[in-house]
């Protein structure tokens, strides 16, 4: 089984950051966690003493997740979320697809909890859309190898679709495969903002950018349709739920 860097980009997660490691710890024990926190002022940082290593970054989450990759020591680096549950056969799953010389990475299936039905709408349109638009966002837990972490020159630093950015350049080093297991995903963007609404925006967004639309077009149009809500996302300059970065650590687990 290959080593992996587990690196979480966070931003005032003080509410989840515990049990969220501690979830980590007894789900993937052997796996190296690195938090990569964009200036919380809520003492998340702190609070995430079972982490391996933790940086204190400048905020945006492209530049907070390659932070983590310059420092971290797995021959895989898994790219998770801090609100999210992970299945309890990840890394075997992440093992068995990068068996295959061919693959070069990959992600997981996408679950919101919700129970309305506008939630299967929107965790199936984003697992279908993996297959379908070759890209999976974030919250759908990304991997790949090291080396084509690097070849495919880490995340792009733009302030929104980032993830779905470098899904498609490892698309062109090799083969990415979506697993059948799950993550379970929050679903509190959808709570503060109507999950209707939610729903909406991501599909307008997902679709000005398969037509090509321009990254600033894009966050226009996202700041727009969300409102006061994009303030609270991680990074007033970002459209997601976490942050930005350059390399200084924090603290180190023993």
């Amino acid at each position: 089984m290959p080593s992996v860097s587990i690196i979480v980009p966070v931003l005032n997660e003080s509410a989840l950051i515990g049990p969220f490691l501690e979830h980590l710890r007894a789900t993937v024990p052997d796996a190296e966690v690195i938090v990569v926190d964009g200036g919380s002022n809520d003492g998340t940082a702190e609070l995430a003493g079972l982490a391996d290593r933790v940086l204190r970054v400048a905020r945006g989450r492209a530049r907070q997740m390659n932070a983590g990759a310059a420092v971290a020591r797995g021959e895989v680096f898994w790219f998770l979320h801090a609100d999210s549950i992970v299945p309890a056969n990840a890394l075997s799953e992440i093992t068995k697809v990068l068996g295959k010389a061919a693959n070069v990475g990959g992600c997981f299936r996408l679950r919101l909890p919700g129970r309305e039905w506008i939630y299967r709408v929107s965790d199936s349109l984003g697992n279908i859309g993996v297959h379908v638009f070759g890209f999976a966002l974030g919250d759908h837990g990304m991997f790949c190898r090291r080396d084509a972490f690097f070849a495919a020159r880490s995340f792009p630093d733009i302030p929104l679709m980032e993830d779905a950015e470098l899904y498609r350049a490892l698309r062109r080093l090799g083969r990415m495969r979506q697993v059948s297991s799950e993550i379970i995903g929050n679903p509190r963007r959808y709570q503060d903002l109507g999950p209707y609404r939610t729903t909406g925006y991501y599909v307008l967004i997902l679709t000005l950018y398969l037509f090509g639309a321009r990254i600033s077009t894009l966050m226009s149009v996202y700041r727009r349709l969300t409102g006061p809500y994009s303030a609270k996302c991680a990074g007033s300059d970002s459209a997601a739920s976490f942050s930005r970065s350059t390399t200084a650590p924090v603290g180190v687990r023993q």
